[in-house]
């Protein structure tokens, strides 16, 4: 089974200015991860626009990621969908196109189901995909609390969560649980501006933004914490957190974006209705950046 830890970055999707994939800046974007160090790649979560990209779409990136990892890091592939039905479909068809594992949100329409039917929708996809499954923690209206992510836990298929939201809270207390009951499940950070607290509270590894746009420095964050070397995580938490901050609106896809191309990384442009970045946002990015010290950044 998938095992799954240290610095895991949703990628993003790069689009040209008519929103097609633009596959070479994705397969740039991909080899600079796995340069900086990273320890898997994820493609098509909510940092990657996958709630608006088809499924031919989201095989693409698939492929393409699979194709530059080579083996040497996994690949988790999300899943955005509302039914059990769709989201077989689509993990049929990432198994084929060779992805390591799957990031499946719980259902985020108006309607959720009960703890029970929770329970079935992932034990019933596992069964019939076959491929380890990361649960996406991340719907608000339908959040999966600690003691049902321990029952998931129990699952064949499923070897960890993505645990989103903001709540450092939340995390603690599934950490805590983890530990208590002996489960084997893996807990992700998707807490940005906490992930150096994230780590030393237990976190086995994080899928986020912040890691997208600083993966170097967000792989010294992981190593200094799991060295124990606590003034040099402080510091890197400390030049990450200001980045973050500004990263963190409704508009989170653009400023991500925007963040990477001032370092010179071409990703493109937003899905509409997002819109780019205009002037003043591009400003405050970038003085995040250099204050970040993330590394030259482009004039533009």
């Amino acid at each position: 089974m998938l095992d799954l830890k240290g610095v895991i970055p949703p990628l993003v999707t790069p689009f040209d200015r008519n929103e097609d994939i633009d596959e070479g800046a994705f397969r740039d974007e991909v080899r600079y991860c796995l340069d900086a160090g990273v320890h898997g790649l994820t493609v098509s979560g909510s940092t990657g626009e996958g709630h608006t990209l088809t499924e031919a779409e989201s095989l693409q990136l698939a492929r393409i990621a699979v194709e530059e990892a080579g083996g040497r890091v996994p690949v988790v592939s999300g899943i955005i969908q509302d039914s059990t039905r769709a989201v077989i479909r689509y993990g049929k068809a990432l198994k084929d196109a060779g992805v390591d594992g799957l990031q499946i949100t719980p259902v985020h329409y108006l309607f959720a189901p009960d703890v029970e039917g929770t329970i079935g929708y992932y034990e019933e996809i596992g069964e019939a995909v076959r491929l380890p499954i990361v649960i996406y923690n991340v719907v608000p209206w339908n959040t999966i609390m600690p003691e049902t992510l321990i029952r998931l836990a129990d699952l064949q298929w499923v070897v960890a969560v993505k645990q989103s939201g903001g709540d450092i809270h939340k995390l603690a207390d599934l950490l805590r649980a983890v530990r208590k009951t002996g489960s084997g499940l893996r807990v992700l950070s998707a807490v940005d501006a906490l992930l150096h607290a994230s780590y030393l509270l237990g976190a086995h590894g994080a899928v986020a933004g912040i890691l997208s746009v600083a993966p170097g420095l967000s792989v010294k964050l992981w190593d200094a914490c799991q060295a124990q070397d606590l003034t040099t995580a402080l510091d890197l938490h400390e030049r990450l957190l200001p980045v973050w901050r500004v990263l963190d609106r409704p508009d989170m896809t653009t400023r991500l974006k925007c963040a990477i191309n001032l370092q010179g990384r071409a990703v493109g442009y937003p899905r509409r209705p997002l819109q780019p970045a205009g002037p003043g946002l591009r400003d405050e990015i970038r003085a995040a950046l250099t204050e970040a010290r993330v590394g030259e950044l482009s004039p533009v």
